[in-house]
């Protein structure tokens, strides 16, 4: 039988550009042909250090010498460790670890339905906010507001009405009998890094205490330091009852977990586990991650970067008018009306830039953390050159350009050859 296309092997779920990567450093990654991109996207904020860090890579080697896994049957060390440093440096008293943000969050709505069950006469519904993203499950996709998933994997799970964000009255008129909660992101990621204004967040706050229901923080995206504080939360004084983290809560590896007040933490033996959930291995990775962040000085320095980042992001809005520059600290987005951001994405690409377009006329931000001065400026004067049609990068490159945004769909330039 004729041999398949490599690429063959693996489910089309997203369109890939026929790249292969092989290694990373820092701010940069290397294809099997060497050659050099700076990365801008950062497996969607995930690698908070960046690729390879040397705490990270010191942990697990350390610790898949020691034990990999021993079943969330039984204690483990770095679990505790990781849950008792998330705990000191939150609002939460609790943790259970996850492997996915999607998986916390999944945690996040059962730990809140089971507590309505207990506290509010059966209380089941959790109001979101349109355009919100809150995971890949069906009760996580469910919750969310993407307009593209209104009618895909139906019937959905029941129990999730939408509001619009930044619309405190819109809130106050759907929670009913039977609502337990209010869940949403303090920056929504997906929809275009649109923040939750500081104001509202506080409001919500009050509403949700007055009316006795939950509030709910998906820190998936903003948490571990990537707005300039260590959980995005910290900027508006507003502690939930619930908060879930992931991405950069592992520096690279599968790791998320769903943090809770005392007080609502009523999941019993057997309402929630997982088989991977929390072995050594990963929160070992996450441990070093966290006191990574907690570093005299390395906040500050990612609110000295994200300042750079925005003036040079400031600098070529200029010349686009009606652009605008959302998002705080490495979580920056621009939104370009009449460009094509996917089209400049893909030039990107060609040039040796990573960056991803959530949005038909958006761009996003997310490097590492301890991205550099001269890396960001570098970045700036690849975009500022995509941003004027051209293309660049080696011969041999063909732009197939797309308009697939999100997730879900890679920056579409194909290559022969791999």
């Amino acid at each position: 039988m004729p041999k398949k296309n490599p690429y063959q092997a693996l489910m089309q779920i997203a369109a890939r550009p026929e790249i292969v990567f092989v290694e990373g450093q820092g701010s940069w990654l290397s294809d099997s042909d060497g050659r050099r991109y700076l990365d801008f996207i950062q497996g969607w904020a995930v690698n908070c250090l960046g690729h390879a860090p040397a705490p990270v890579v010191e942990a697990i080697r350390d610790q898949a010498g020691r034990l990999i896994n021993c079943s969330p049957a039984y204690y483990n060390a770095p679990s505790l460790r990781l849950a008792e440093l998330l705990v000191r440096h939150s609002a939460f008293d609790q943790v259970f670890f996850a492997n996915s943000g999607a998986e916390a969050n999944e945690g996040a709505i059962k730990l809140a339905r089971k507590w309505g069950a207990r506290h509010r006469d059966g209380a089941f519904e959790i109001i979101t906010t349109e355009h919100g993203f809150h995971g890949r499950t069906l009760a996580t996709m469910s919750a969310s507001g993407k307009p593209q998933w209104r009618d895909l994997f139906e019937p959905k799970v029941p129990g999730f009405p939408k509001v619009p964000l930044n619309d405190l009255a819109a809130v106050e008129a759907a929670i009913g009998d039977r609502t337990v909660a209010v869940m949403l992101e303090p920056i929504q990621g997906e929809a275009g890094v649109v923040p939750a204004e500081d104001d509202y967040l506080r409001g919500l706050r009050r509403l949700t205490r007055e009316r006795g229901v939950l509030l709910i923080l998906d820190e998936i995206q903003t948490g571990m330091g990537r707005t300039g504080t260590l959980f995005a939360y910290q900027h508006s004084g507003v502690e939930a009852d619930i908060m879930t983290l992931g991405k950069g809560l592992g520096g690279g590896v599968p790791l998320a977990a769903l943090l809770a007040r005392e007080e609502v933490c009523c999941f019993e033996p057997g309402d929630q586990g997982g088989t991977f959930n929390g072995n050594p291995l990963m929160t070992a990775a996450g441990a070093a991650v966290l006191e990574s962040l907690l570093v005299p000085g390395f906040l500050a320095g990612v609110v000295d970067a994200g300042a750079h980042l925005r003036r040079r992001l400031e600098a070529l809005a200029a010349g686009h008018p009606g652009s605008e520059l959302r998002g705080r600290g490495l979580l920056l987005a621009l939104e370009l009306p009449g460009v094509d951001t996917p089209a400049v994405a893909a030039r990107a690409l060609a040039q040796g830039l990573l960056l991803n377009a959530p949005r038909p006329n958006t761009l996003r931000f997310m490097p590492a953390l301890n991205v550099s001065a001269e890396e960001i400026d570098r970045m700036a004067e690849i975009l500022a050159d995509c941003l004027q049609g051209q293309s660049g990068g080696p011969k041999g490159i063909q732009l197939a350009l797309t308009r697939a945004v999100g997730e879900s769909a890679a920056i579409p330039v194909s290559r022969g050859g791999v």
